[in-house]
């Protein structure tokens, strides 16, 4: 009789990786989306576009810093992609996950619910990151504003800007039993948001009380923080802190309320 042998382990390179497939499946699913990728992705850009086409938006202004219009706006421009990914896109997919029971049936497989919440947040923070680089690339070709003077705080700003309202989008998903729910919630936040931001009306226009309060809130404080480092300056340590606060604050209330099923 011939001795037993033992089954040959997996190879590293033929064992299964969970983690890849998911991230795998949830681009195809949000690159069939043409909404999200429009609004997310397209959108922001394109508004900028129209405002390049318009004279007077490209005519200095005294009242916004002797900025044009389309200066003044390409920040908040990068901003609206991070808005339209963490707030309006994001929270339904992953609340209707919840509603349908699908993190719940995964909770018992290999691939854990943590998985499709990290392959969420890295595919929208890559989407509004790639959305970034191409309103600042079209702002310079199509309207010719200079890239941002300091390269390194402007990113800064931008990673914390795209952390803190994937954090706040986390927590509307969390907070949402239904997908239709985290549509109306992500809907009811998102028009302050982009008020915060200088969508209506840029931040450097808006009377002082009201600018203090703006600044004092996350969006607020990426907008001027992103205006100072394009203007080539380091941004205030102030705006940094209240976007790490916010981040920290949201995290923790996200982590706190989440739920599974």
């Amino acid at each position: 009789m011939s001795a037993a042998t033992t089954p040959p382990a997996p190879s590293p390179t033929t064992a299964p990786r969970p983690g890849r497939a998911v991230l795998r499946a949830e681009l195809l699913l949000f690159v069939r989306e043409p909404g999200s990728v429009f609004w997310v992705m397209a959108f922001p850009t394109l508004l900028l576009v129209i405002l390049g086409l318009i004279p007077s938006m490209t005519e200095p202004k005294d009242e916004i810093g002797g900025l044009s219009t389309v200066e003044a706006y390409v920040p908040v421009a990068v901003l609206l992609s991070t808005i339209m990914a963490g707030l309006m896109a994001m929270p339904p997919v992953i609340a209707g996950y919840r509603e349908r029971g699908i993190l719940r049936r995964m909770s018992i497989t290999p691939v854990r619910p943590t998985a499709v919440l990290g392959a969420q947040a890295g595919l929208h923070a890559a989407a509004s990151l790639v959305s970034a680089a191409l309103t600042l690339a079209v702002g310079r070709l199509v309207s010719d504003v200079a890239l941002p003077g300091q390269v390194a705080g402007y990113l800064l700003t931008l990673l914390l800007a795209v952390v803190c309202v994937l954090a706040l989008g986390a927590l509307i998903s969390a907070l949402s039993s239904t997908a239709k729910t985290a549509q109306a919630v992500g809907l009811s936040v998102f028009f302050p948001a982009m008020l915060a931001a200088g969508v209506y009306m840029p931040v450097q226009q808006m009377p002082d009380l009201m600018a203090g309060i703006v600044e004092a809130l996350p969006f607020g404080a990426a907008a001027q923080a992103l205006n100072q480092a394009a203007a080539g300056d380091w941004p205030d340590g102030i705006h940094l802190g209240v976007l790490a606060l916010w981040t920290l604050a949201l995290s923790a209330s996200a982590a706190r309320w989440f739920r599974w099923e």
